[in-house]
């Protein structure tokens, strides 16, 4: 949509790259659910038995890890969730759609994971005040039902993993789960040889450096998207020099960079050019940065406002209202 008022030009362009992507991602979107709901049915079995096993054999790394295997069906719950609520399409009220859920949604998801693992360092200092025996017999074959459980999960997810944050959220769950069942695995055939009932206890606190570990990027990932913050990858100094460098642009002001999801990429800026009201041809400019932003940075989504003079208030970009 472009407009013109008072010598100045307005371009407001949402999505340059027109509807060829619907179809993809509809199909991304489909296939994600289906994923999702195979995998957390396959670790509500895993769950149980673990947890169960673990209570029979008294072992914290096998009841942890089936805490960590329930954080997963929750994870994967709330992303099958996600899924579904962002793809709401936009209307007057929420002009973006519900994109931002699968961010919201993965933030609960970590989060959920370093409270899971508060828990089970308060169990480790229980059980070292007051052992408990562990055991073999159990914990070990217990450990492989879910090692192999996860891997299967992995398998299943690995392919759409990297589609939106909400996925790799739930990948992550599943993929530190498994490390930490073969972790238990490693505990009980150490155990099995020296006796040494604390090495259960260890590995439980390795198991809670990992979940600290695994959550910690995807909570400061999910705050700086609802922060507005710029994009990882994306240095903003660098696109206002590419911009400036565009033939016909003379000076770049009120330049903004943020995303509402994952993997949708926002840009709007105003752009002074050196051209003379007449003679401003501002839709081969704003064509020429559009193609450039999508070329370096992957930025589709723009609003570009194009002025023959300076109509801002000052020399700090913060532009009149």
């Amino acid at each position: 949509m472009k407009t013109y008022n008072n010598n100045k030009y307005t371009h407001e362009h949402n999505d340059h790259c027109g509807h060829k992507g619907t179809f993809h991602n509809h199909t991304h979107s489909i296939t994600n659910k289906y994923r999702l709901v195979l995998t957390i049915c396959f670790n509500i079995i895993i769950t149980v038995a673990e947890y169960i096993g673990g209570l029979l054999s008294g072992s914290l790394a096998l009841l942890s890890d089936a805490g960590h295997n329930f954080s997963d069906v929750l994870s994967l719950m709330l992303g099958y969730a996600g899924e579904r609520v962002s793809e709401k399409n936009p209307d007057k009220k929420y002009s973006f759609g519900l994109k931002r859920f699968e961010v919201l949604i993965a933030l609960i998801n970590a989060l959920s994971l370093v409270g899971i693992g508060i828990y089970i360092v308060y169990e480790a200092i229980i059980r070292f005040l007051n052992p408990v025996p562990v055991n073999i017999s159990i914990m070990i074959p217990v450990a492989g039902i879910g090692l192999l459980g996860n891997v299967f999960s992995i398998i299943v997810l690995s392919k759409t993993r990297d589609s939106n944050i909400n996925m790799r959220a739930a990948f992550l769950h599943l993929l530190y789960d498994a490390i930490s069942s073969a972790a238990v695995i490693i505990a009980g055939i150490i155990m099995y040889f020296t006796n040494i009932v604390w090495i259960d206890l260890v590995i439980s606190l390795v198991i809670v450096l990992m979940i600290v570990w695994s959550s910690s990027e995807i909570i400061r990932e999910s705050l700086r998207i609802f922060m507005q913050g710029t994009p990882a990858g994306i240095d903003s100094d660098e696109v206002y020099k590419n911009i400036e460098r565009i033939n016909g642009v003379q000076n770049i002001h009120g330049l903004h960079i943020w995303s509402i999801n994952s993997s949708e990429i926002f840009l709007s800026c105003h752009i002074l050019t050196d051209e003379t009201e007449d003679g401003t041809d501002s839709d081969r400019i704003i064509k020429n940065v559009n193609s450039m932003l999508e070329k370096k940075y992957g930025i589709s989504h723009t609003t570009i406002q194009i002025e023959n003079k300076i109509i801002c208030s000052n020399e700090e970009g913060r532009c009149c209202r």
